[in-house]
């Protein structure tokens, strides 16, 4: 069964950091492309970052280049999201997604608050 287990979140000041994890289970993690969504109030899902399998490639949505990185250690089957220089509107639930196979399987999110 996959499961996936967000960590990390919570409030921090504008232009303070933080560090999601994502533990995953169930399935074969360093042969999976991994991802970090999230979604803002009154607002649509949004693609963050993906990292392939072997973690040699890496995209990053153009609001976060810079700032975000994405990484995963794959001996541990843990995905990360390293958040620096955080804005107000990086203000959102955080979700990791794990490709599997042709199915996608999604995390319960977790509160990333960016405010004074």
């Amino acid at each position: 069964q996959v499961q996936l287990v967000e960590s990390g979140g919570g409030l921090v000041q504008p232009g303070g950091s933080l560090r999601l994890s994502c533990a995953a289970s169930g399935f074969t993690f360093s042969r999976s492309a991994m991802s970090w969504y999230r979604q803002a109030p009154g607002k649509g899902q949004e693609l963050v970052a993906s990292i392939t399998g072997g973690g040699g490639t890496t995209n990053y949505a153009d609001s976060v280049k810079g700032r975000f990185t994405i990484s995963r250690d794959n001996a541990k089957n843990v995905l990360y999201l390293q958040m620096n220089s955080l804005k107000p509107e990086d203000t959102a639930v955080y979700y990791c997604k794990a490709r599997v196979t042709v199915l996608d399987w999604w995390g319960q999110g977790i509160q990333v608050t960016v405010s004074s």
